[in-house]
């Protein structure tokens, strides 16, 4: 019996190496293709320059080979007549036409070395086209032999948790909860409640203006007292967005994750956010859905927050089993080792993803960004 445990064991420490090995190949073929697609993008910009440089060096070759050909002319109508022409005029005349013909075969040259680096950036394209190409098959590969690791050999040791680790983690889910609450009060207190409480004065003064100064400074009033209500208007908007996108029940998670970052990218000018979605373009059950959003989103506002980045990439890739989201930054960074153990946003993304079964791994050093990677698998 106890040969017997001892077996299980090993297979389940074998299968468990051989689902993380499956796993990290998988990620790492993910990696490679996320930079074939960056080096794509930035060789179909440099290709755009090339060819636009090539169309100005044959505007410029063939601008210079009329001038080249009309100084010939001159050049051998001066030679003809000889006597009619000084010394001077001879050899300006000379000079001109041996400075066109020079800088023609000049810009030739340049002509050649731009269309050779032209064709050079074609066949990079190519190359990279292709490899992105095979890298999206590999992925369903390997996919596919983790579907069967996973599905198949199911693990026979099973860790239950005790009695006190489920109370901790109700009491960390109320916490949550109460902090959530703490928070909306507070943007409600801060934002449209004081706006509103501004309009009410802001009316009182118009209304003053109106009998004190006459209609035209209390329509002044009116136009400004617009304004703050169209504000907060705004506020309460956003407000509610935070709680639930609505767009999130009617359209879907990639719909609503596009509308949402380039909103948050509209309204923090001084960041860029990139959306790459990858494979399926599928509705996923509720649960999945809000969670990937709420993990999605607390992790860009604390790079907006915290990271001081200049570039915020959210990719996410929808696959059979499972969702594979990683969101980069190019900010400060911080030390992992330092970073506060009750920091509430990272321990609430923790909770959620360990509600769903997945996991979440943030990897960060000082000068040299943040990259949040998520995994959740789709459980039916």
């Amino acid at each position: 019996m106890a040969l017997r445990k001892l077996d299980v064991k090993a297979l389940d420490y074998i299968v468990d190496q051989m689902i993380t090995t499956v796993d990290r190949s998988k990620d790492e073929i993910f990696r490679i293709g996320e930079q074939c697609r960056n080096d794509h993008d930035a060789i179909v910009a440099e290709l755009k320059d090339m060819k636009e440089q090539v169309k100005q060096v044959i505007e410029e070759s063939d601008a210079l080979e009329v001038k080249t050909r009309l100084a010939r002319l001159r050049l051998s109508e001066v030679s003809k007549h000889f006597r009619d022409f000084s010394e001077e005029q001879v050899r300006e005349v000379y000079e001109t036409a041996h400075e066109l013909h020079t800088r023609l075969l000049v810009n030739r040259q340049t002509e050649k070395q731009l269309r050779l680096r032209r064709d050079d950036l074609e066949r990079q394209l190519l190359v990279l086209q292709e490899t992105i190409e095979r890298a999206g098959t590999l992925v369903s590969q390997v996919t596919i032999v983790s579907n069967y690791l996973v599905s198949d050999i199911k693990e026979i040791g099973e860790v239950l948790e005790d009695a006190k680790m489920k109370q901790d983690f109700g009491l960390r889910i109320i916490e949550a909860q109460e902090e959530e609450r703490r928070r909306l009060s507070r943007e409600i207190h801060d934002g449209p409640a004081q706006l509103l409480a501004n309009v009410l004065i802001r009316s009182d003064l118009a209304e003053r203006v109106h009998k004190e100064q006459g209609p035209e400074q209390s329509l002044i009033e009116i136009r400004s007292l617009k304004e703050m209500i169209r504000t907060a208007l705004y506020e309460v908007r956003r407000i509610i967005y935070d709680l639930r996108p609505m767009a999130l029940d009617d359209l879907g998670l990639i719909p609503t994750l596009q509308k949402y970052l380039a909103t948050i990218e509209e309204y923090n000018k001084k960041t860029v956010i990139r959306f790459i979605h990858l494979g399926k373009d599928t509705r996923l059950a509720s649960k999945y859905e809000v969670a990937l959003f709420r993990l999605i989103q607390e992790s860009v506002q604390n790079a907006l927050k915290h990271a001081e980045a200049d570039e915020i990439k959210v990719t996410i890739e929808i696959r059979e089993d499972n969702v594979h989201v990683i969101i980069k930054d190019d900010g400060i960074g911080f030390n992992i080792e330092d970073r506060k153990s009750n920091s509430f946003g990272i321990m609430g993304m923790k909770e959620r993803v360990v509600i769903l079964e997945g996991e979440i791994n943030i990897d960060s050093s000082p000068g040299f960004g943040t990259s949040v990677v998520i995994k959740i698998p789709l459980l039916d």
